[in-house]
């Protein structure tokens, strides 16, 4: 290495990068217990090995709100066992750590701890599986950040405003902002970007000679409406964004032509799906960046346990047999056995050479059974692959394409149990399938009070969460905001409160004070069992595990697989919700004496007599691209700061705002270079042609 490339080593970062880890998932399975520990180790050894700076994490550390002791216990030791020693770190940071880790007593980066002996400190944002909950708005990760492992960023705790501002590194000439922005429900995320709620701060000296980088964990595909977050709405002064929460591996930078930056999804580290998306390859991203120029190689995972799907449609096989074709089943049968045969040869053979990876992969055939085909027996077929899969029970999964009915001249005909299949619910939260089921239920049994939206959410703070009371709470609410609604209006007939319900309930959809209805709720929830002294479960190990596998008395997890589920969407408070126990201690009284009389009176007694008021209306394995550069700073030693330095070196006033989706000053022609090139020599040759703009 000539002193020029030494020299560059100086002013060059390099990150690893890596999302969705799902710790902890199925670690009660005999087979899968272990894969994600494995990963996470081999992660966290790799970036030892290659000696980066530090390492990002875009959300889903863990897999469960609550890990369990083994969880945390095993995340801990890695993190010590890894990003512990004696290695100098050679950047600095110059914005008000105060302000960047606002979620700890202990505001300002671990490295910079004269109490910890950090060589590779790690920063995360939290994702919807590890959001925080509970009236302080607490996370999995805060216990890692209190304990001095992680830097956990992004957290933000109001719900009317998010104003992101910068983690401000600097390596020799190079300048870094790490933005980021943890787990935030779509729908309101949507909602305040396009109601330019969402504000970006920036540095206000050099402002061109930032290289921005963001880190967020949201829907990148378009899952509804509202349901995710277009790259449009991100703000053309970002250079890469680190996109999480999709489990699909595609790490190579893509360029969004509108906004000209790259986006890098590198998906998740282990399957939680068995989904084709989960099937490709996984990989982590070893990011350099030096001045405005950078540089990503794909490192693949050895450790992840292998994935193999493939369809097969039997209306395809007419030269085989028909539905009418004699023994046509067990025909079948032999098909798919020989389908899984074939797909368990190919693992064999990508294993060899690789002791890392896990003996048994994971094996998933879907069947379209359409055209009259009938089904076999699925748990007889998986006892011939039983000592051979990881994933014995569910390897084969019937589905059958829903049929055209061109001639559907009475609406009440309709079989919804025909049209509902179970296949039908996969990949849906529990608020979806609410909202699906009013969307296809009678009029006469819709909702007149309550929203599918606070109901859905409701539902998925009872199971996500545990929280008994939070449909209860949610009802009488709603009853009593209802009641206070009419009693304004002064309306006595049937006709006209039935009319003004309607109004009143639709001109709360979707809006900000729907989403403050349902945090209130749970906050009375919440509230409502400690005032029981019911046990806080978040300080209890979390013994019930969320495998469908686990036997028939636990609940599936919604959509964790795509990592979708779980995400306690509406009242959770984020940190605003610990005033509410205390300012309310009246109104949950009312409201609890109320809620089990208002099941049996109807909406016309509550105005025709002061004391009959209530009605709820309605029941409610390729190599890694080699990029060598020399690391050594052996002949600039450089030792890390004993204490933090003045917080004061960029105060807030140092920033400047930058709205989404407004229209922003003109700022002078600059863009990232990034080279995808697979040459061994210096990868930061970008030229004018790559340029952003």
């Amino acid at each position: 290495m000539s002193s020029d490339n030494a020299l560059d080593d100086e002013d060059t970062f390099k990150i690893l990068i890596s999302t969705d880890i799902h710790l902890g998932y199925l670690e009660k399975d005999a087979i899968r217990g272990n894969d994600s520990f494995n990963t996470l180790n081999e992660i966290l050894e790799c970036a030892k090995k290659n000696q980066v700076d530090l390492i990002l994490l875009g959300g889903d550390l863990f897999h469960e709100n609550k890990p369990s002791r083994r969880c945390l216990h095993s995340c801990i030791t890695m993190l010590r066992k890894y990003c512990m020693g004696d290695s100098p770190v050679t950047f600095n940071i110059l914005s008000d750590q105060a302000v960047n880790f606002n979620t700890t007593q202990f505001p300002w980066v671990n490295y910079q701890d004269e109490n910890l002996n950090i060589s590779i400190p790690v920063f995360s944002i939290h994702g919807n599986h590890d959001d925080p909950t509970g009236a302080e708005g607490l996370c999995a990760l805060d216990l890692l950040s209190a304990s001095g492992l992680v830097n956990h960023f992004g957290h933000s705790h109001s719900v009317e405003r998010i104003e992101i501002s910068p983690i401000l590194l600097q390596k020799g000439s190079t300048k870094l902002a790490l933005y980021g922005l943890g787990s935030i429900p779509d729908e309101r995320l949507y909602r305040m970007f396009v109601n330019n709620q969402v504000t970006m701060l920036r540095p206000k000296e050099d402002l061109d000679d930032w290289f921005n980088l963001f880190a967020i964990h949201q829907n990148r595909s378009k899952h509804g409406p509202t349901n995710y977050i277009p790259e449009q709405f991100l703000d053309d002064f970002i250079d890469l964004v680190v996109w999480g929460h999709e489990h699909e591996c595609l790490i190579a930078p893509t360029r969004n032509e509108q906004q000209l930056f790259y986006v890098t999804q590198p998906g998740s580290s282990v399957a939680t799906s068995l989904s084709p998306g989960e099937a490709a390859k996984k990989h982590i991203g070893l990011l350099r960046v030096k001045g405005r120029k950078m540089n990503l190689q794909k490192i693949p995972l050895k450790t992840v346990r292998q994935f193999f799907i493939q369809d097969v449609v039997l209306a395809d096989y007419e030269d085989l047999f028909t539905p009418d074709t004699p023994q046509v089943t067990k025909k079948v049968e032999n098909l798919c056995y020989a389908k899984v045969s074939e797909m368990l040869e190919e693992a064999e053979r990508e294993r060899l050479g690789c002791p890392l990876t896990p003996e048994k992969p994971l094996i998933r055939l879907r069947v379209d059974y359409s055209g009259g085909f009938e089904t076999f027996n699925v748990s007889r077929f998986s006892q011939k692959f039983v000592d051979r899969v990881a994933n014995p029970k569910d390897i084969i999964h019937f589905l059958r394409k829903r049929e055209q009915k061109e001639d559907i001249k009475e609406e009440f005909n309709v079989d919804y149990r025909k049209l509902v299949k179970p296949g039908a619910v996969e990949g849906l939260r529990v608020e979806d399938l609410v909202k699906q089921y009013f969307e296809a239920a009678e009029q006469k049994v819709q909702l007149s009070l309550l929203t599918e939206q606070g109901m859905g959410k409701a539902i998925q703070e009872f199971v996500d969460k545990d929280e008994k009371d939070a449909i209860q709470e949610l009802i009488s609410y709603q009853l009593e905001k209802t009641q206070r609604h009419l009693q304004s209006r002064a309306v006595t007939t049937e006709q006209d409160i039935d009319a003004e319900i309607q109004k009143f309930r639709d001109s709360k959809k979707n809006t900000t004070e729907e989403e403050n209805d349902i945090k209130e709720a749970i906050n009375r929830a919440r509230a409502h069992r400690l005032e029981r002294g019911d046990p806080d479960l978040s300080d209890e190990p979390d013994d019930v595990t969320l495998d469908s596998d686990e036997g028939p008395g636990t609940l599936p997890a919604p959509t964790r697989g795509r990592g979708r589920g779980g995400r306690g969407r509406g009242g959770r408070g984020r940190g605003r919700g610990a005033a509410a126990p205390e300012a309310k201690p009246a109104g949950r009284g009312r409201s609890q004496r109320s809620a089990p009389a208002s099941q049996s009176r109807s909406i016309m007694q509550v105005f025709q007599a002061s004391s009959q008021r209530s009605h709820l209306g309605g029941s409610t394995s390729s190599a890694a691209d080699e990029v060598i550069i020399d690391d050594s700073d052996e002949e600039i030693p450089v030792r890390k700061a004993t204490r933090p330095p003045p917080r004061a070196s960029l105060s807030s006033s140092s920033f400047a705002r930058h709205s989404s989706q407004s229209q922003s000053q003109s700022q002078t022609s600059r863009g990232v270079a990034f080279d995808d090139s697979d040459e061994e020599d210096n990868p930061f040759k970008g030229n004018s042609s790559r340029s952003r703009r």
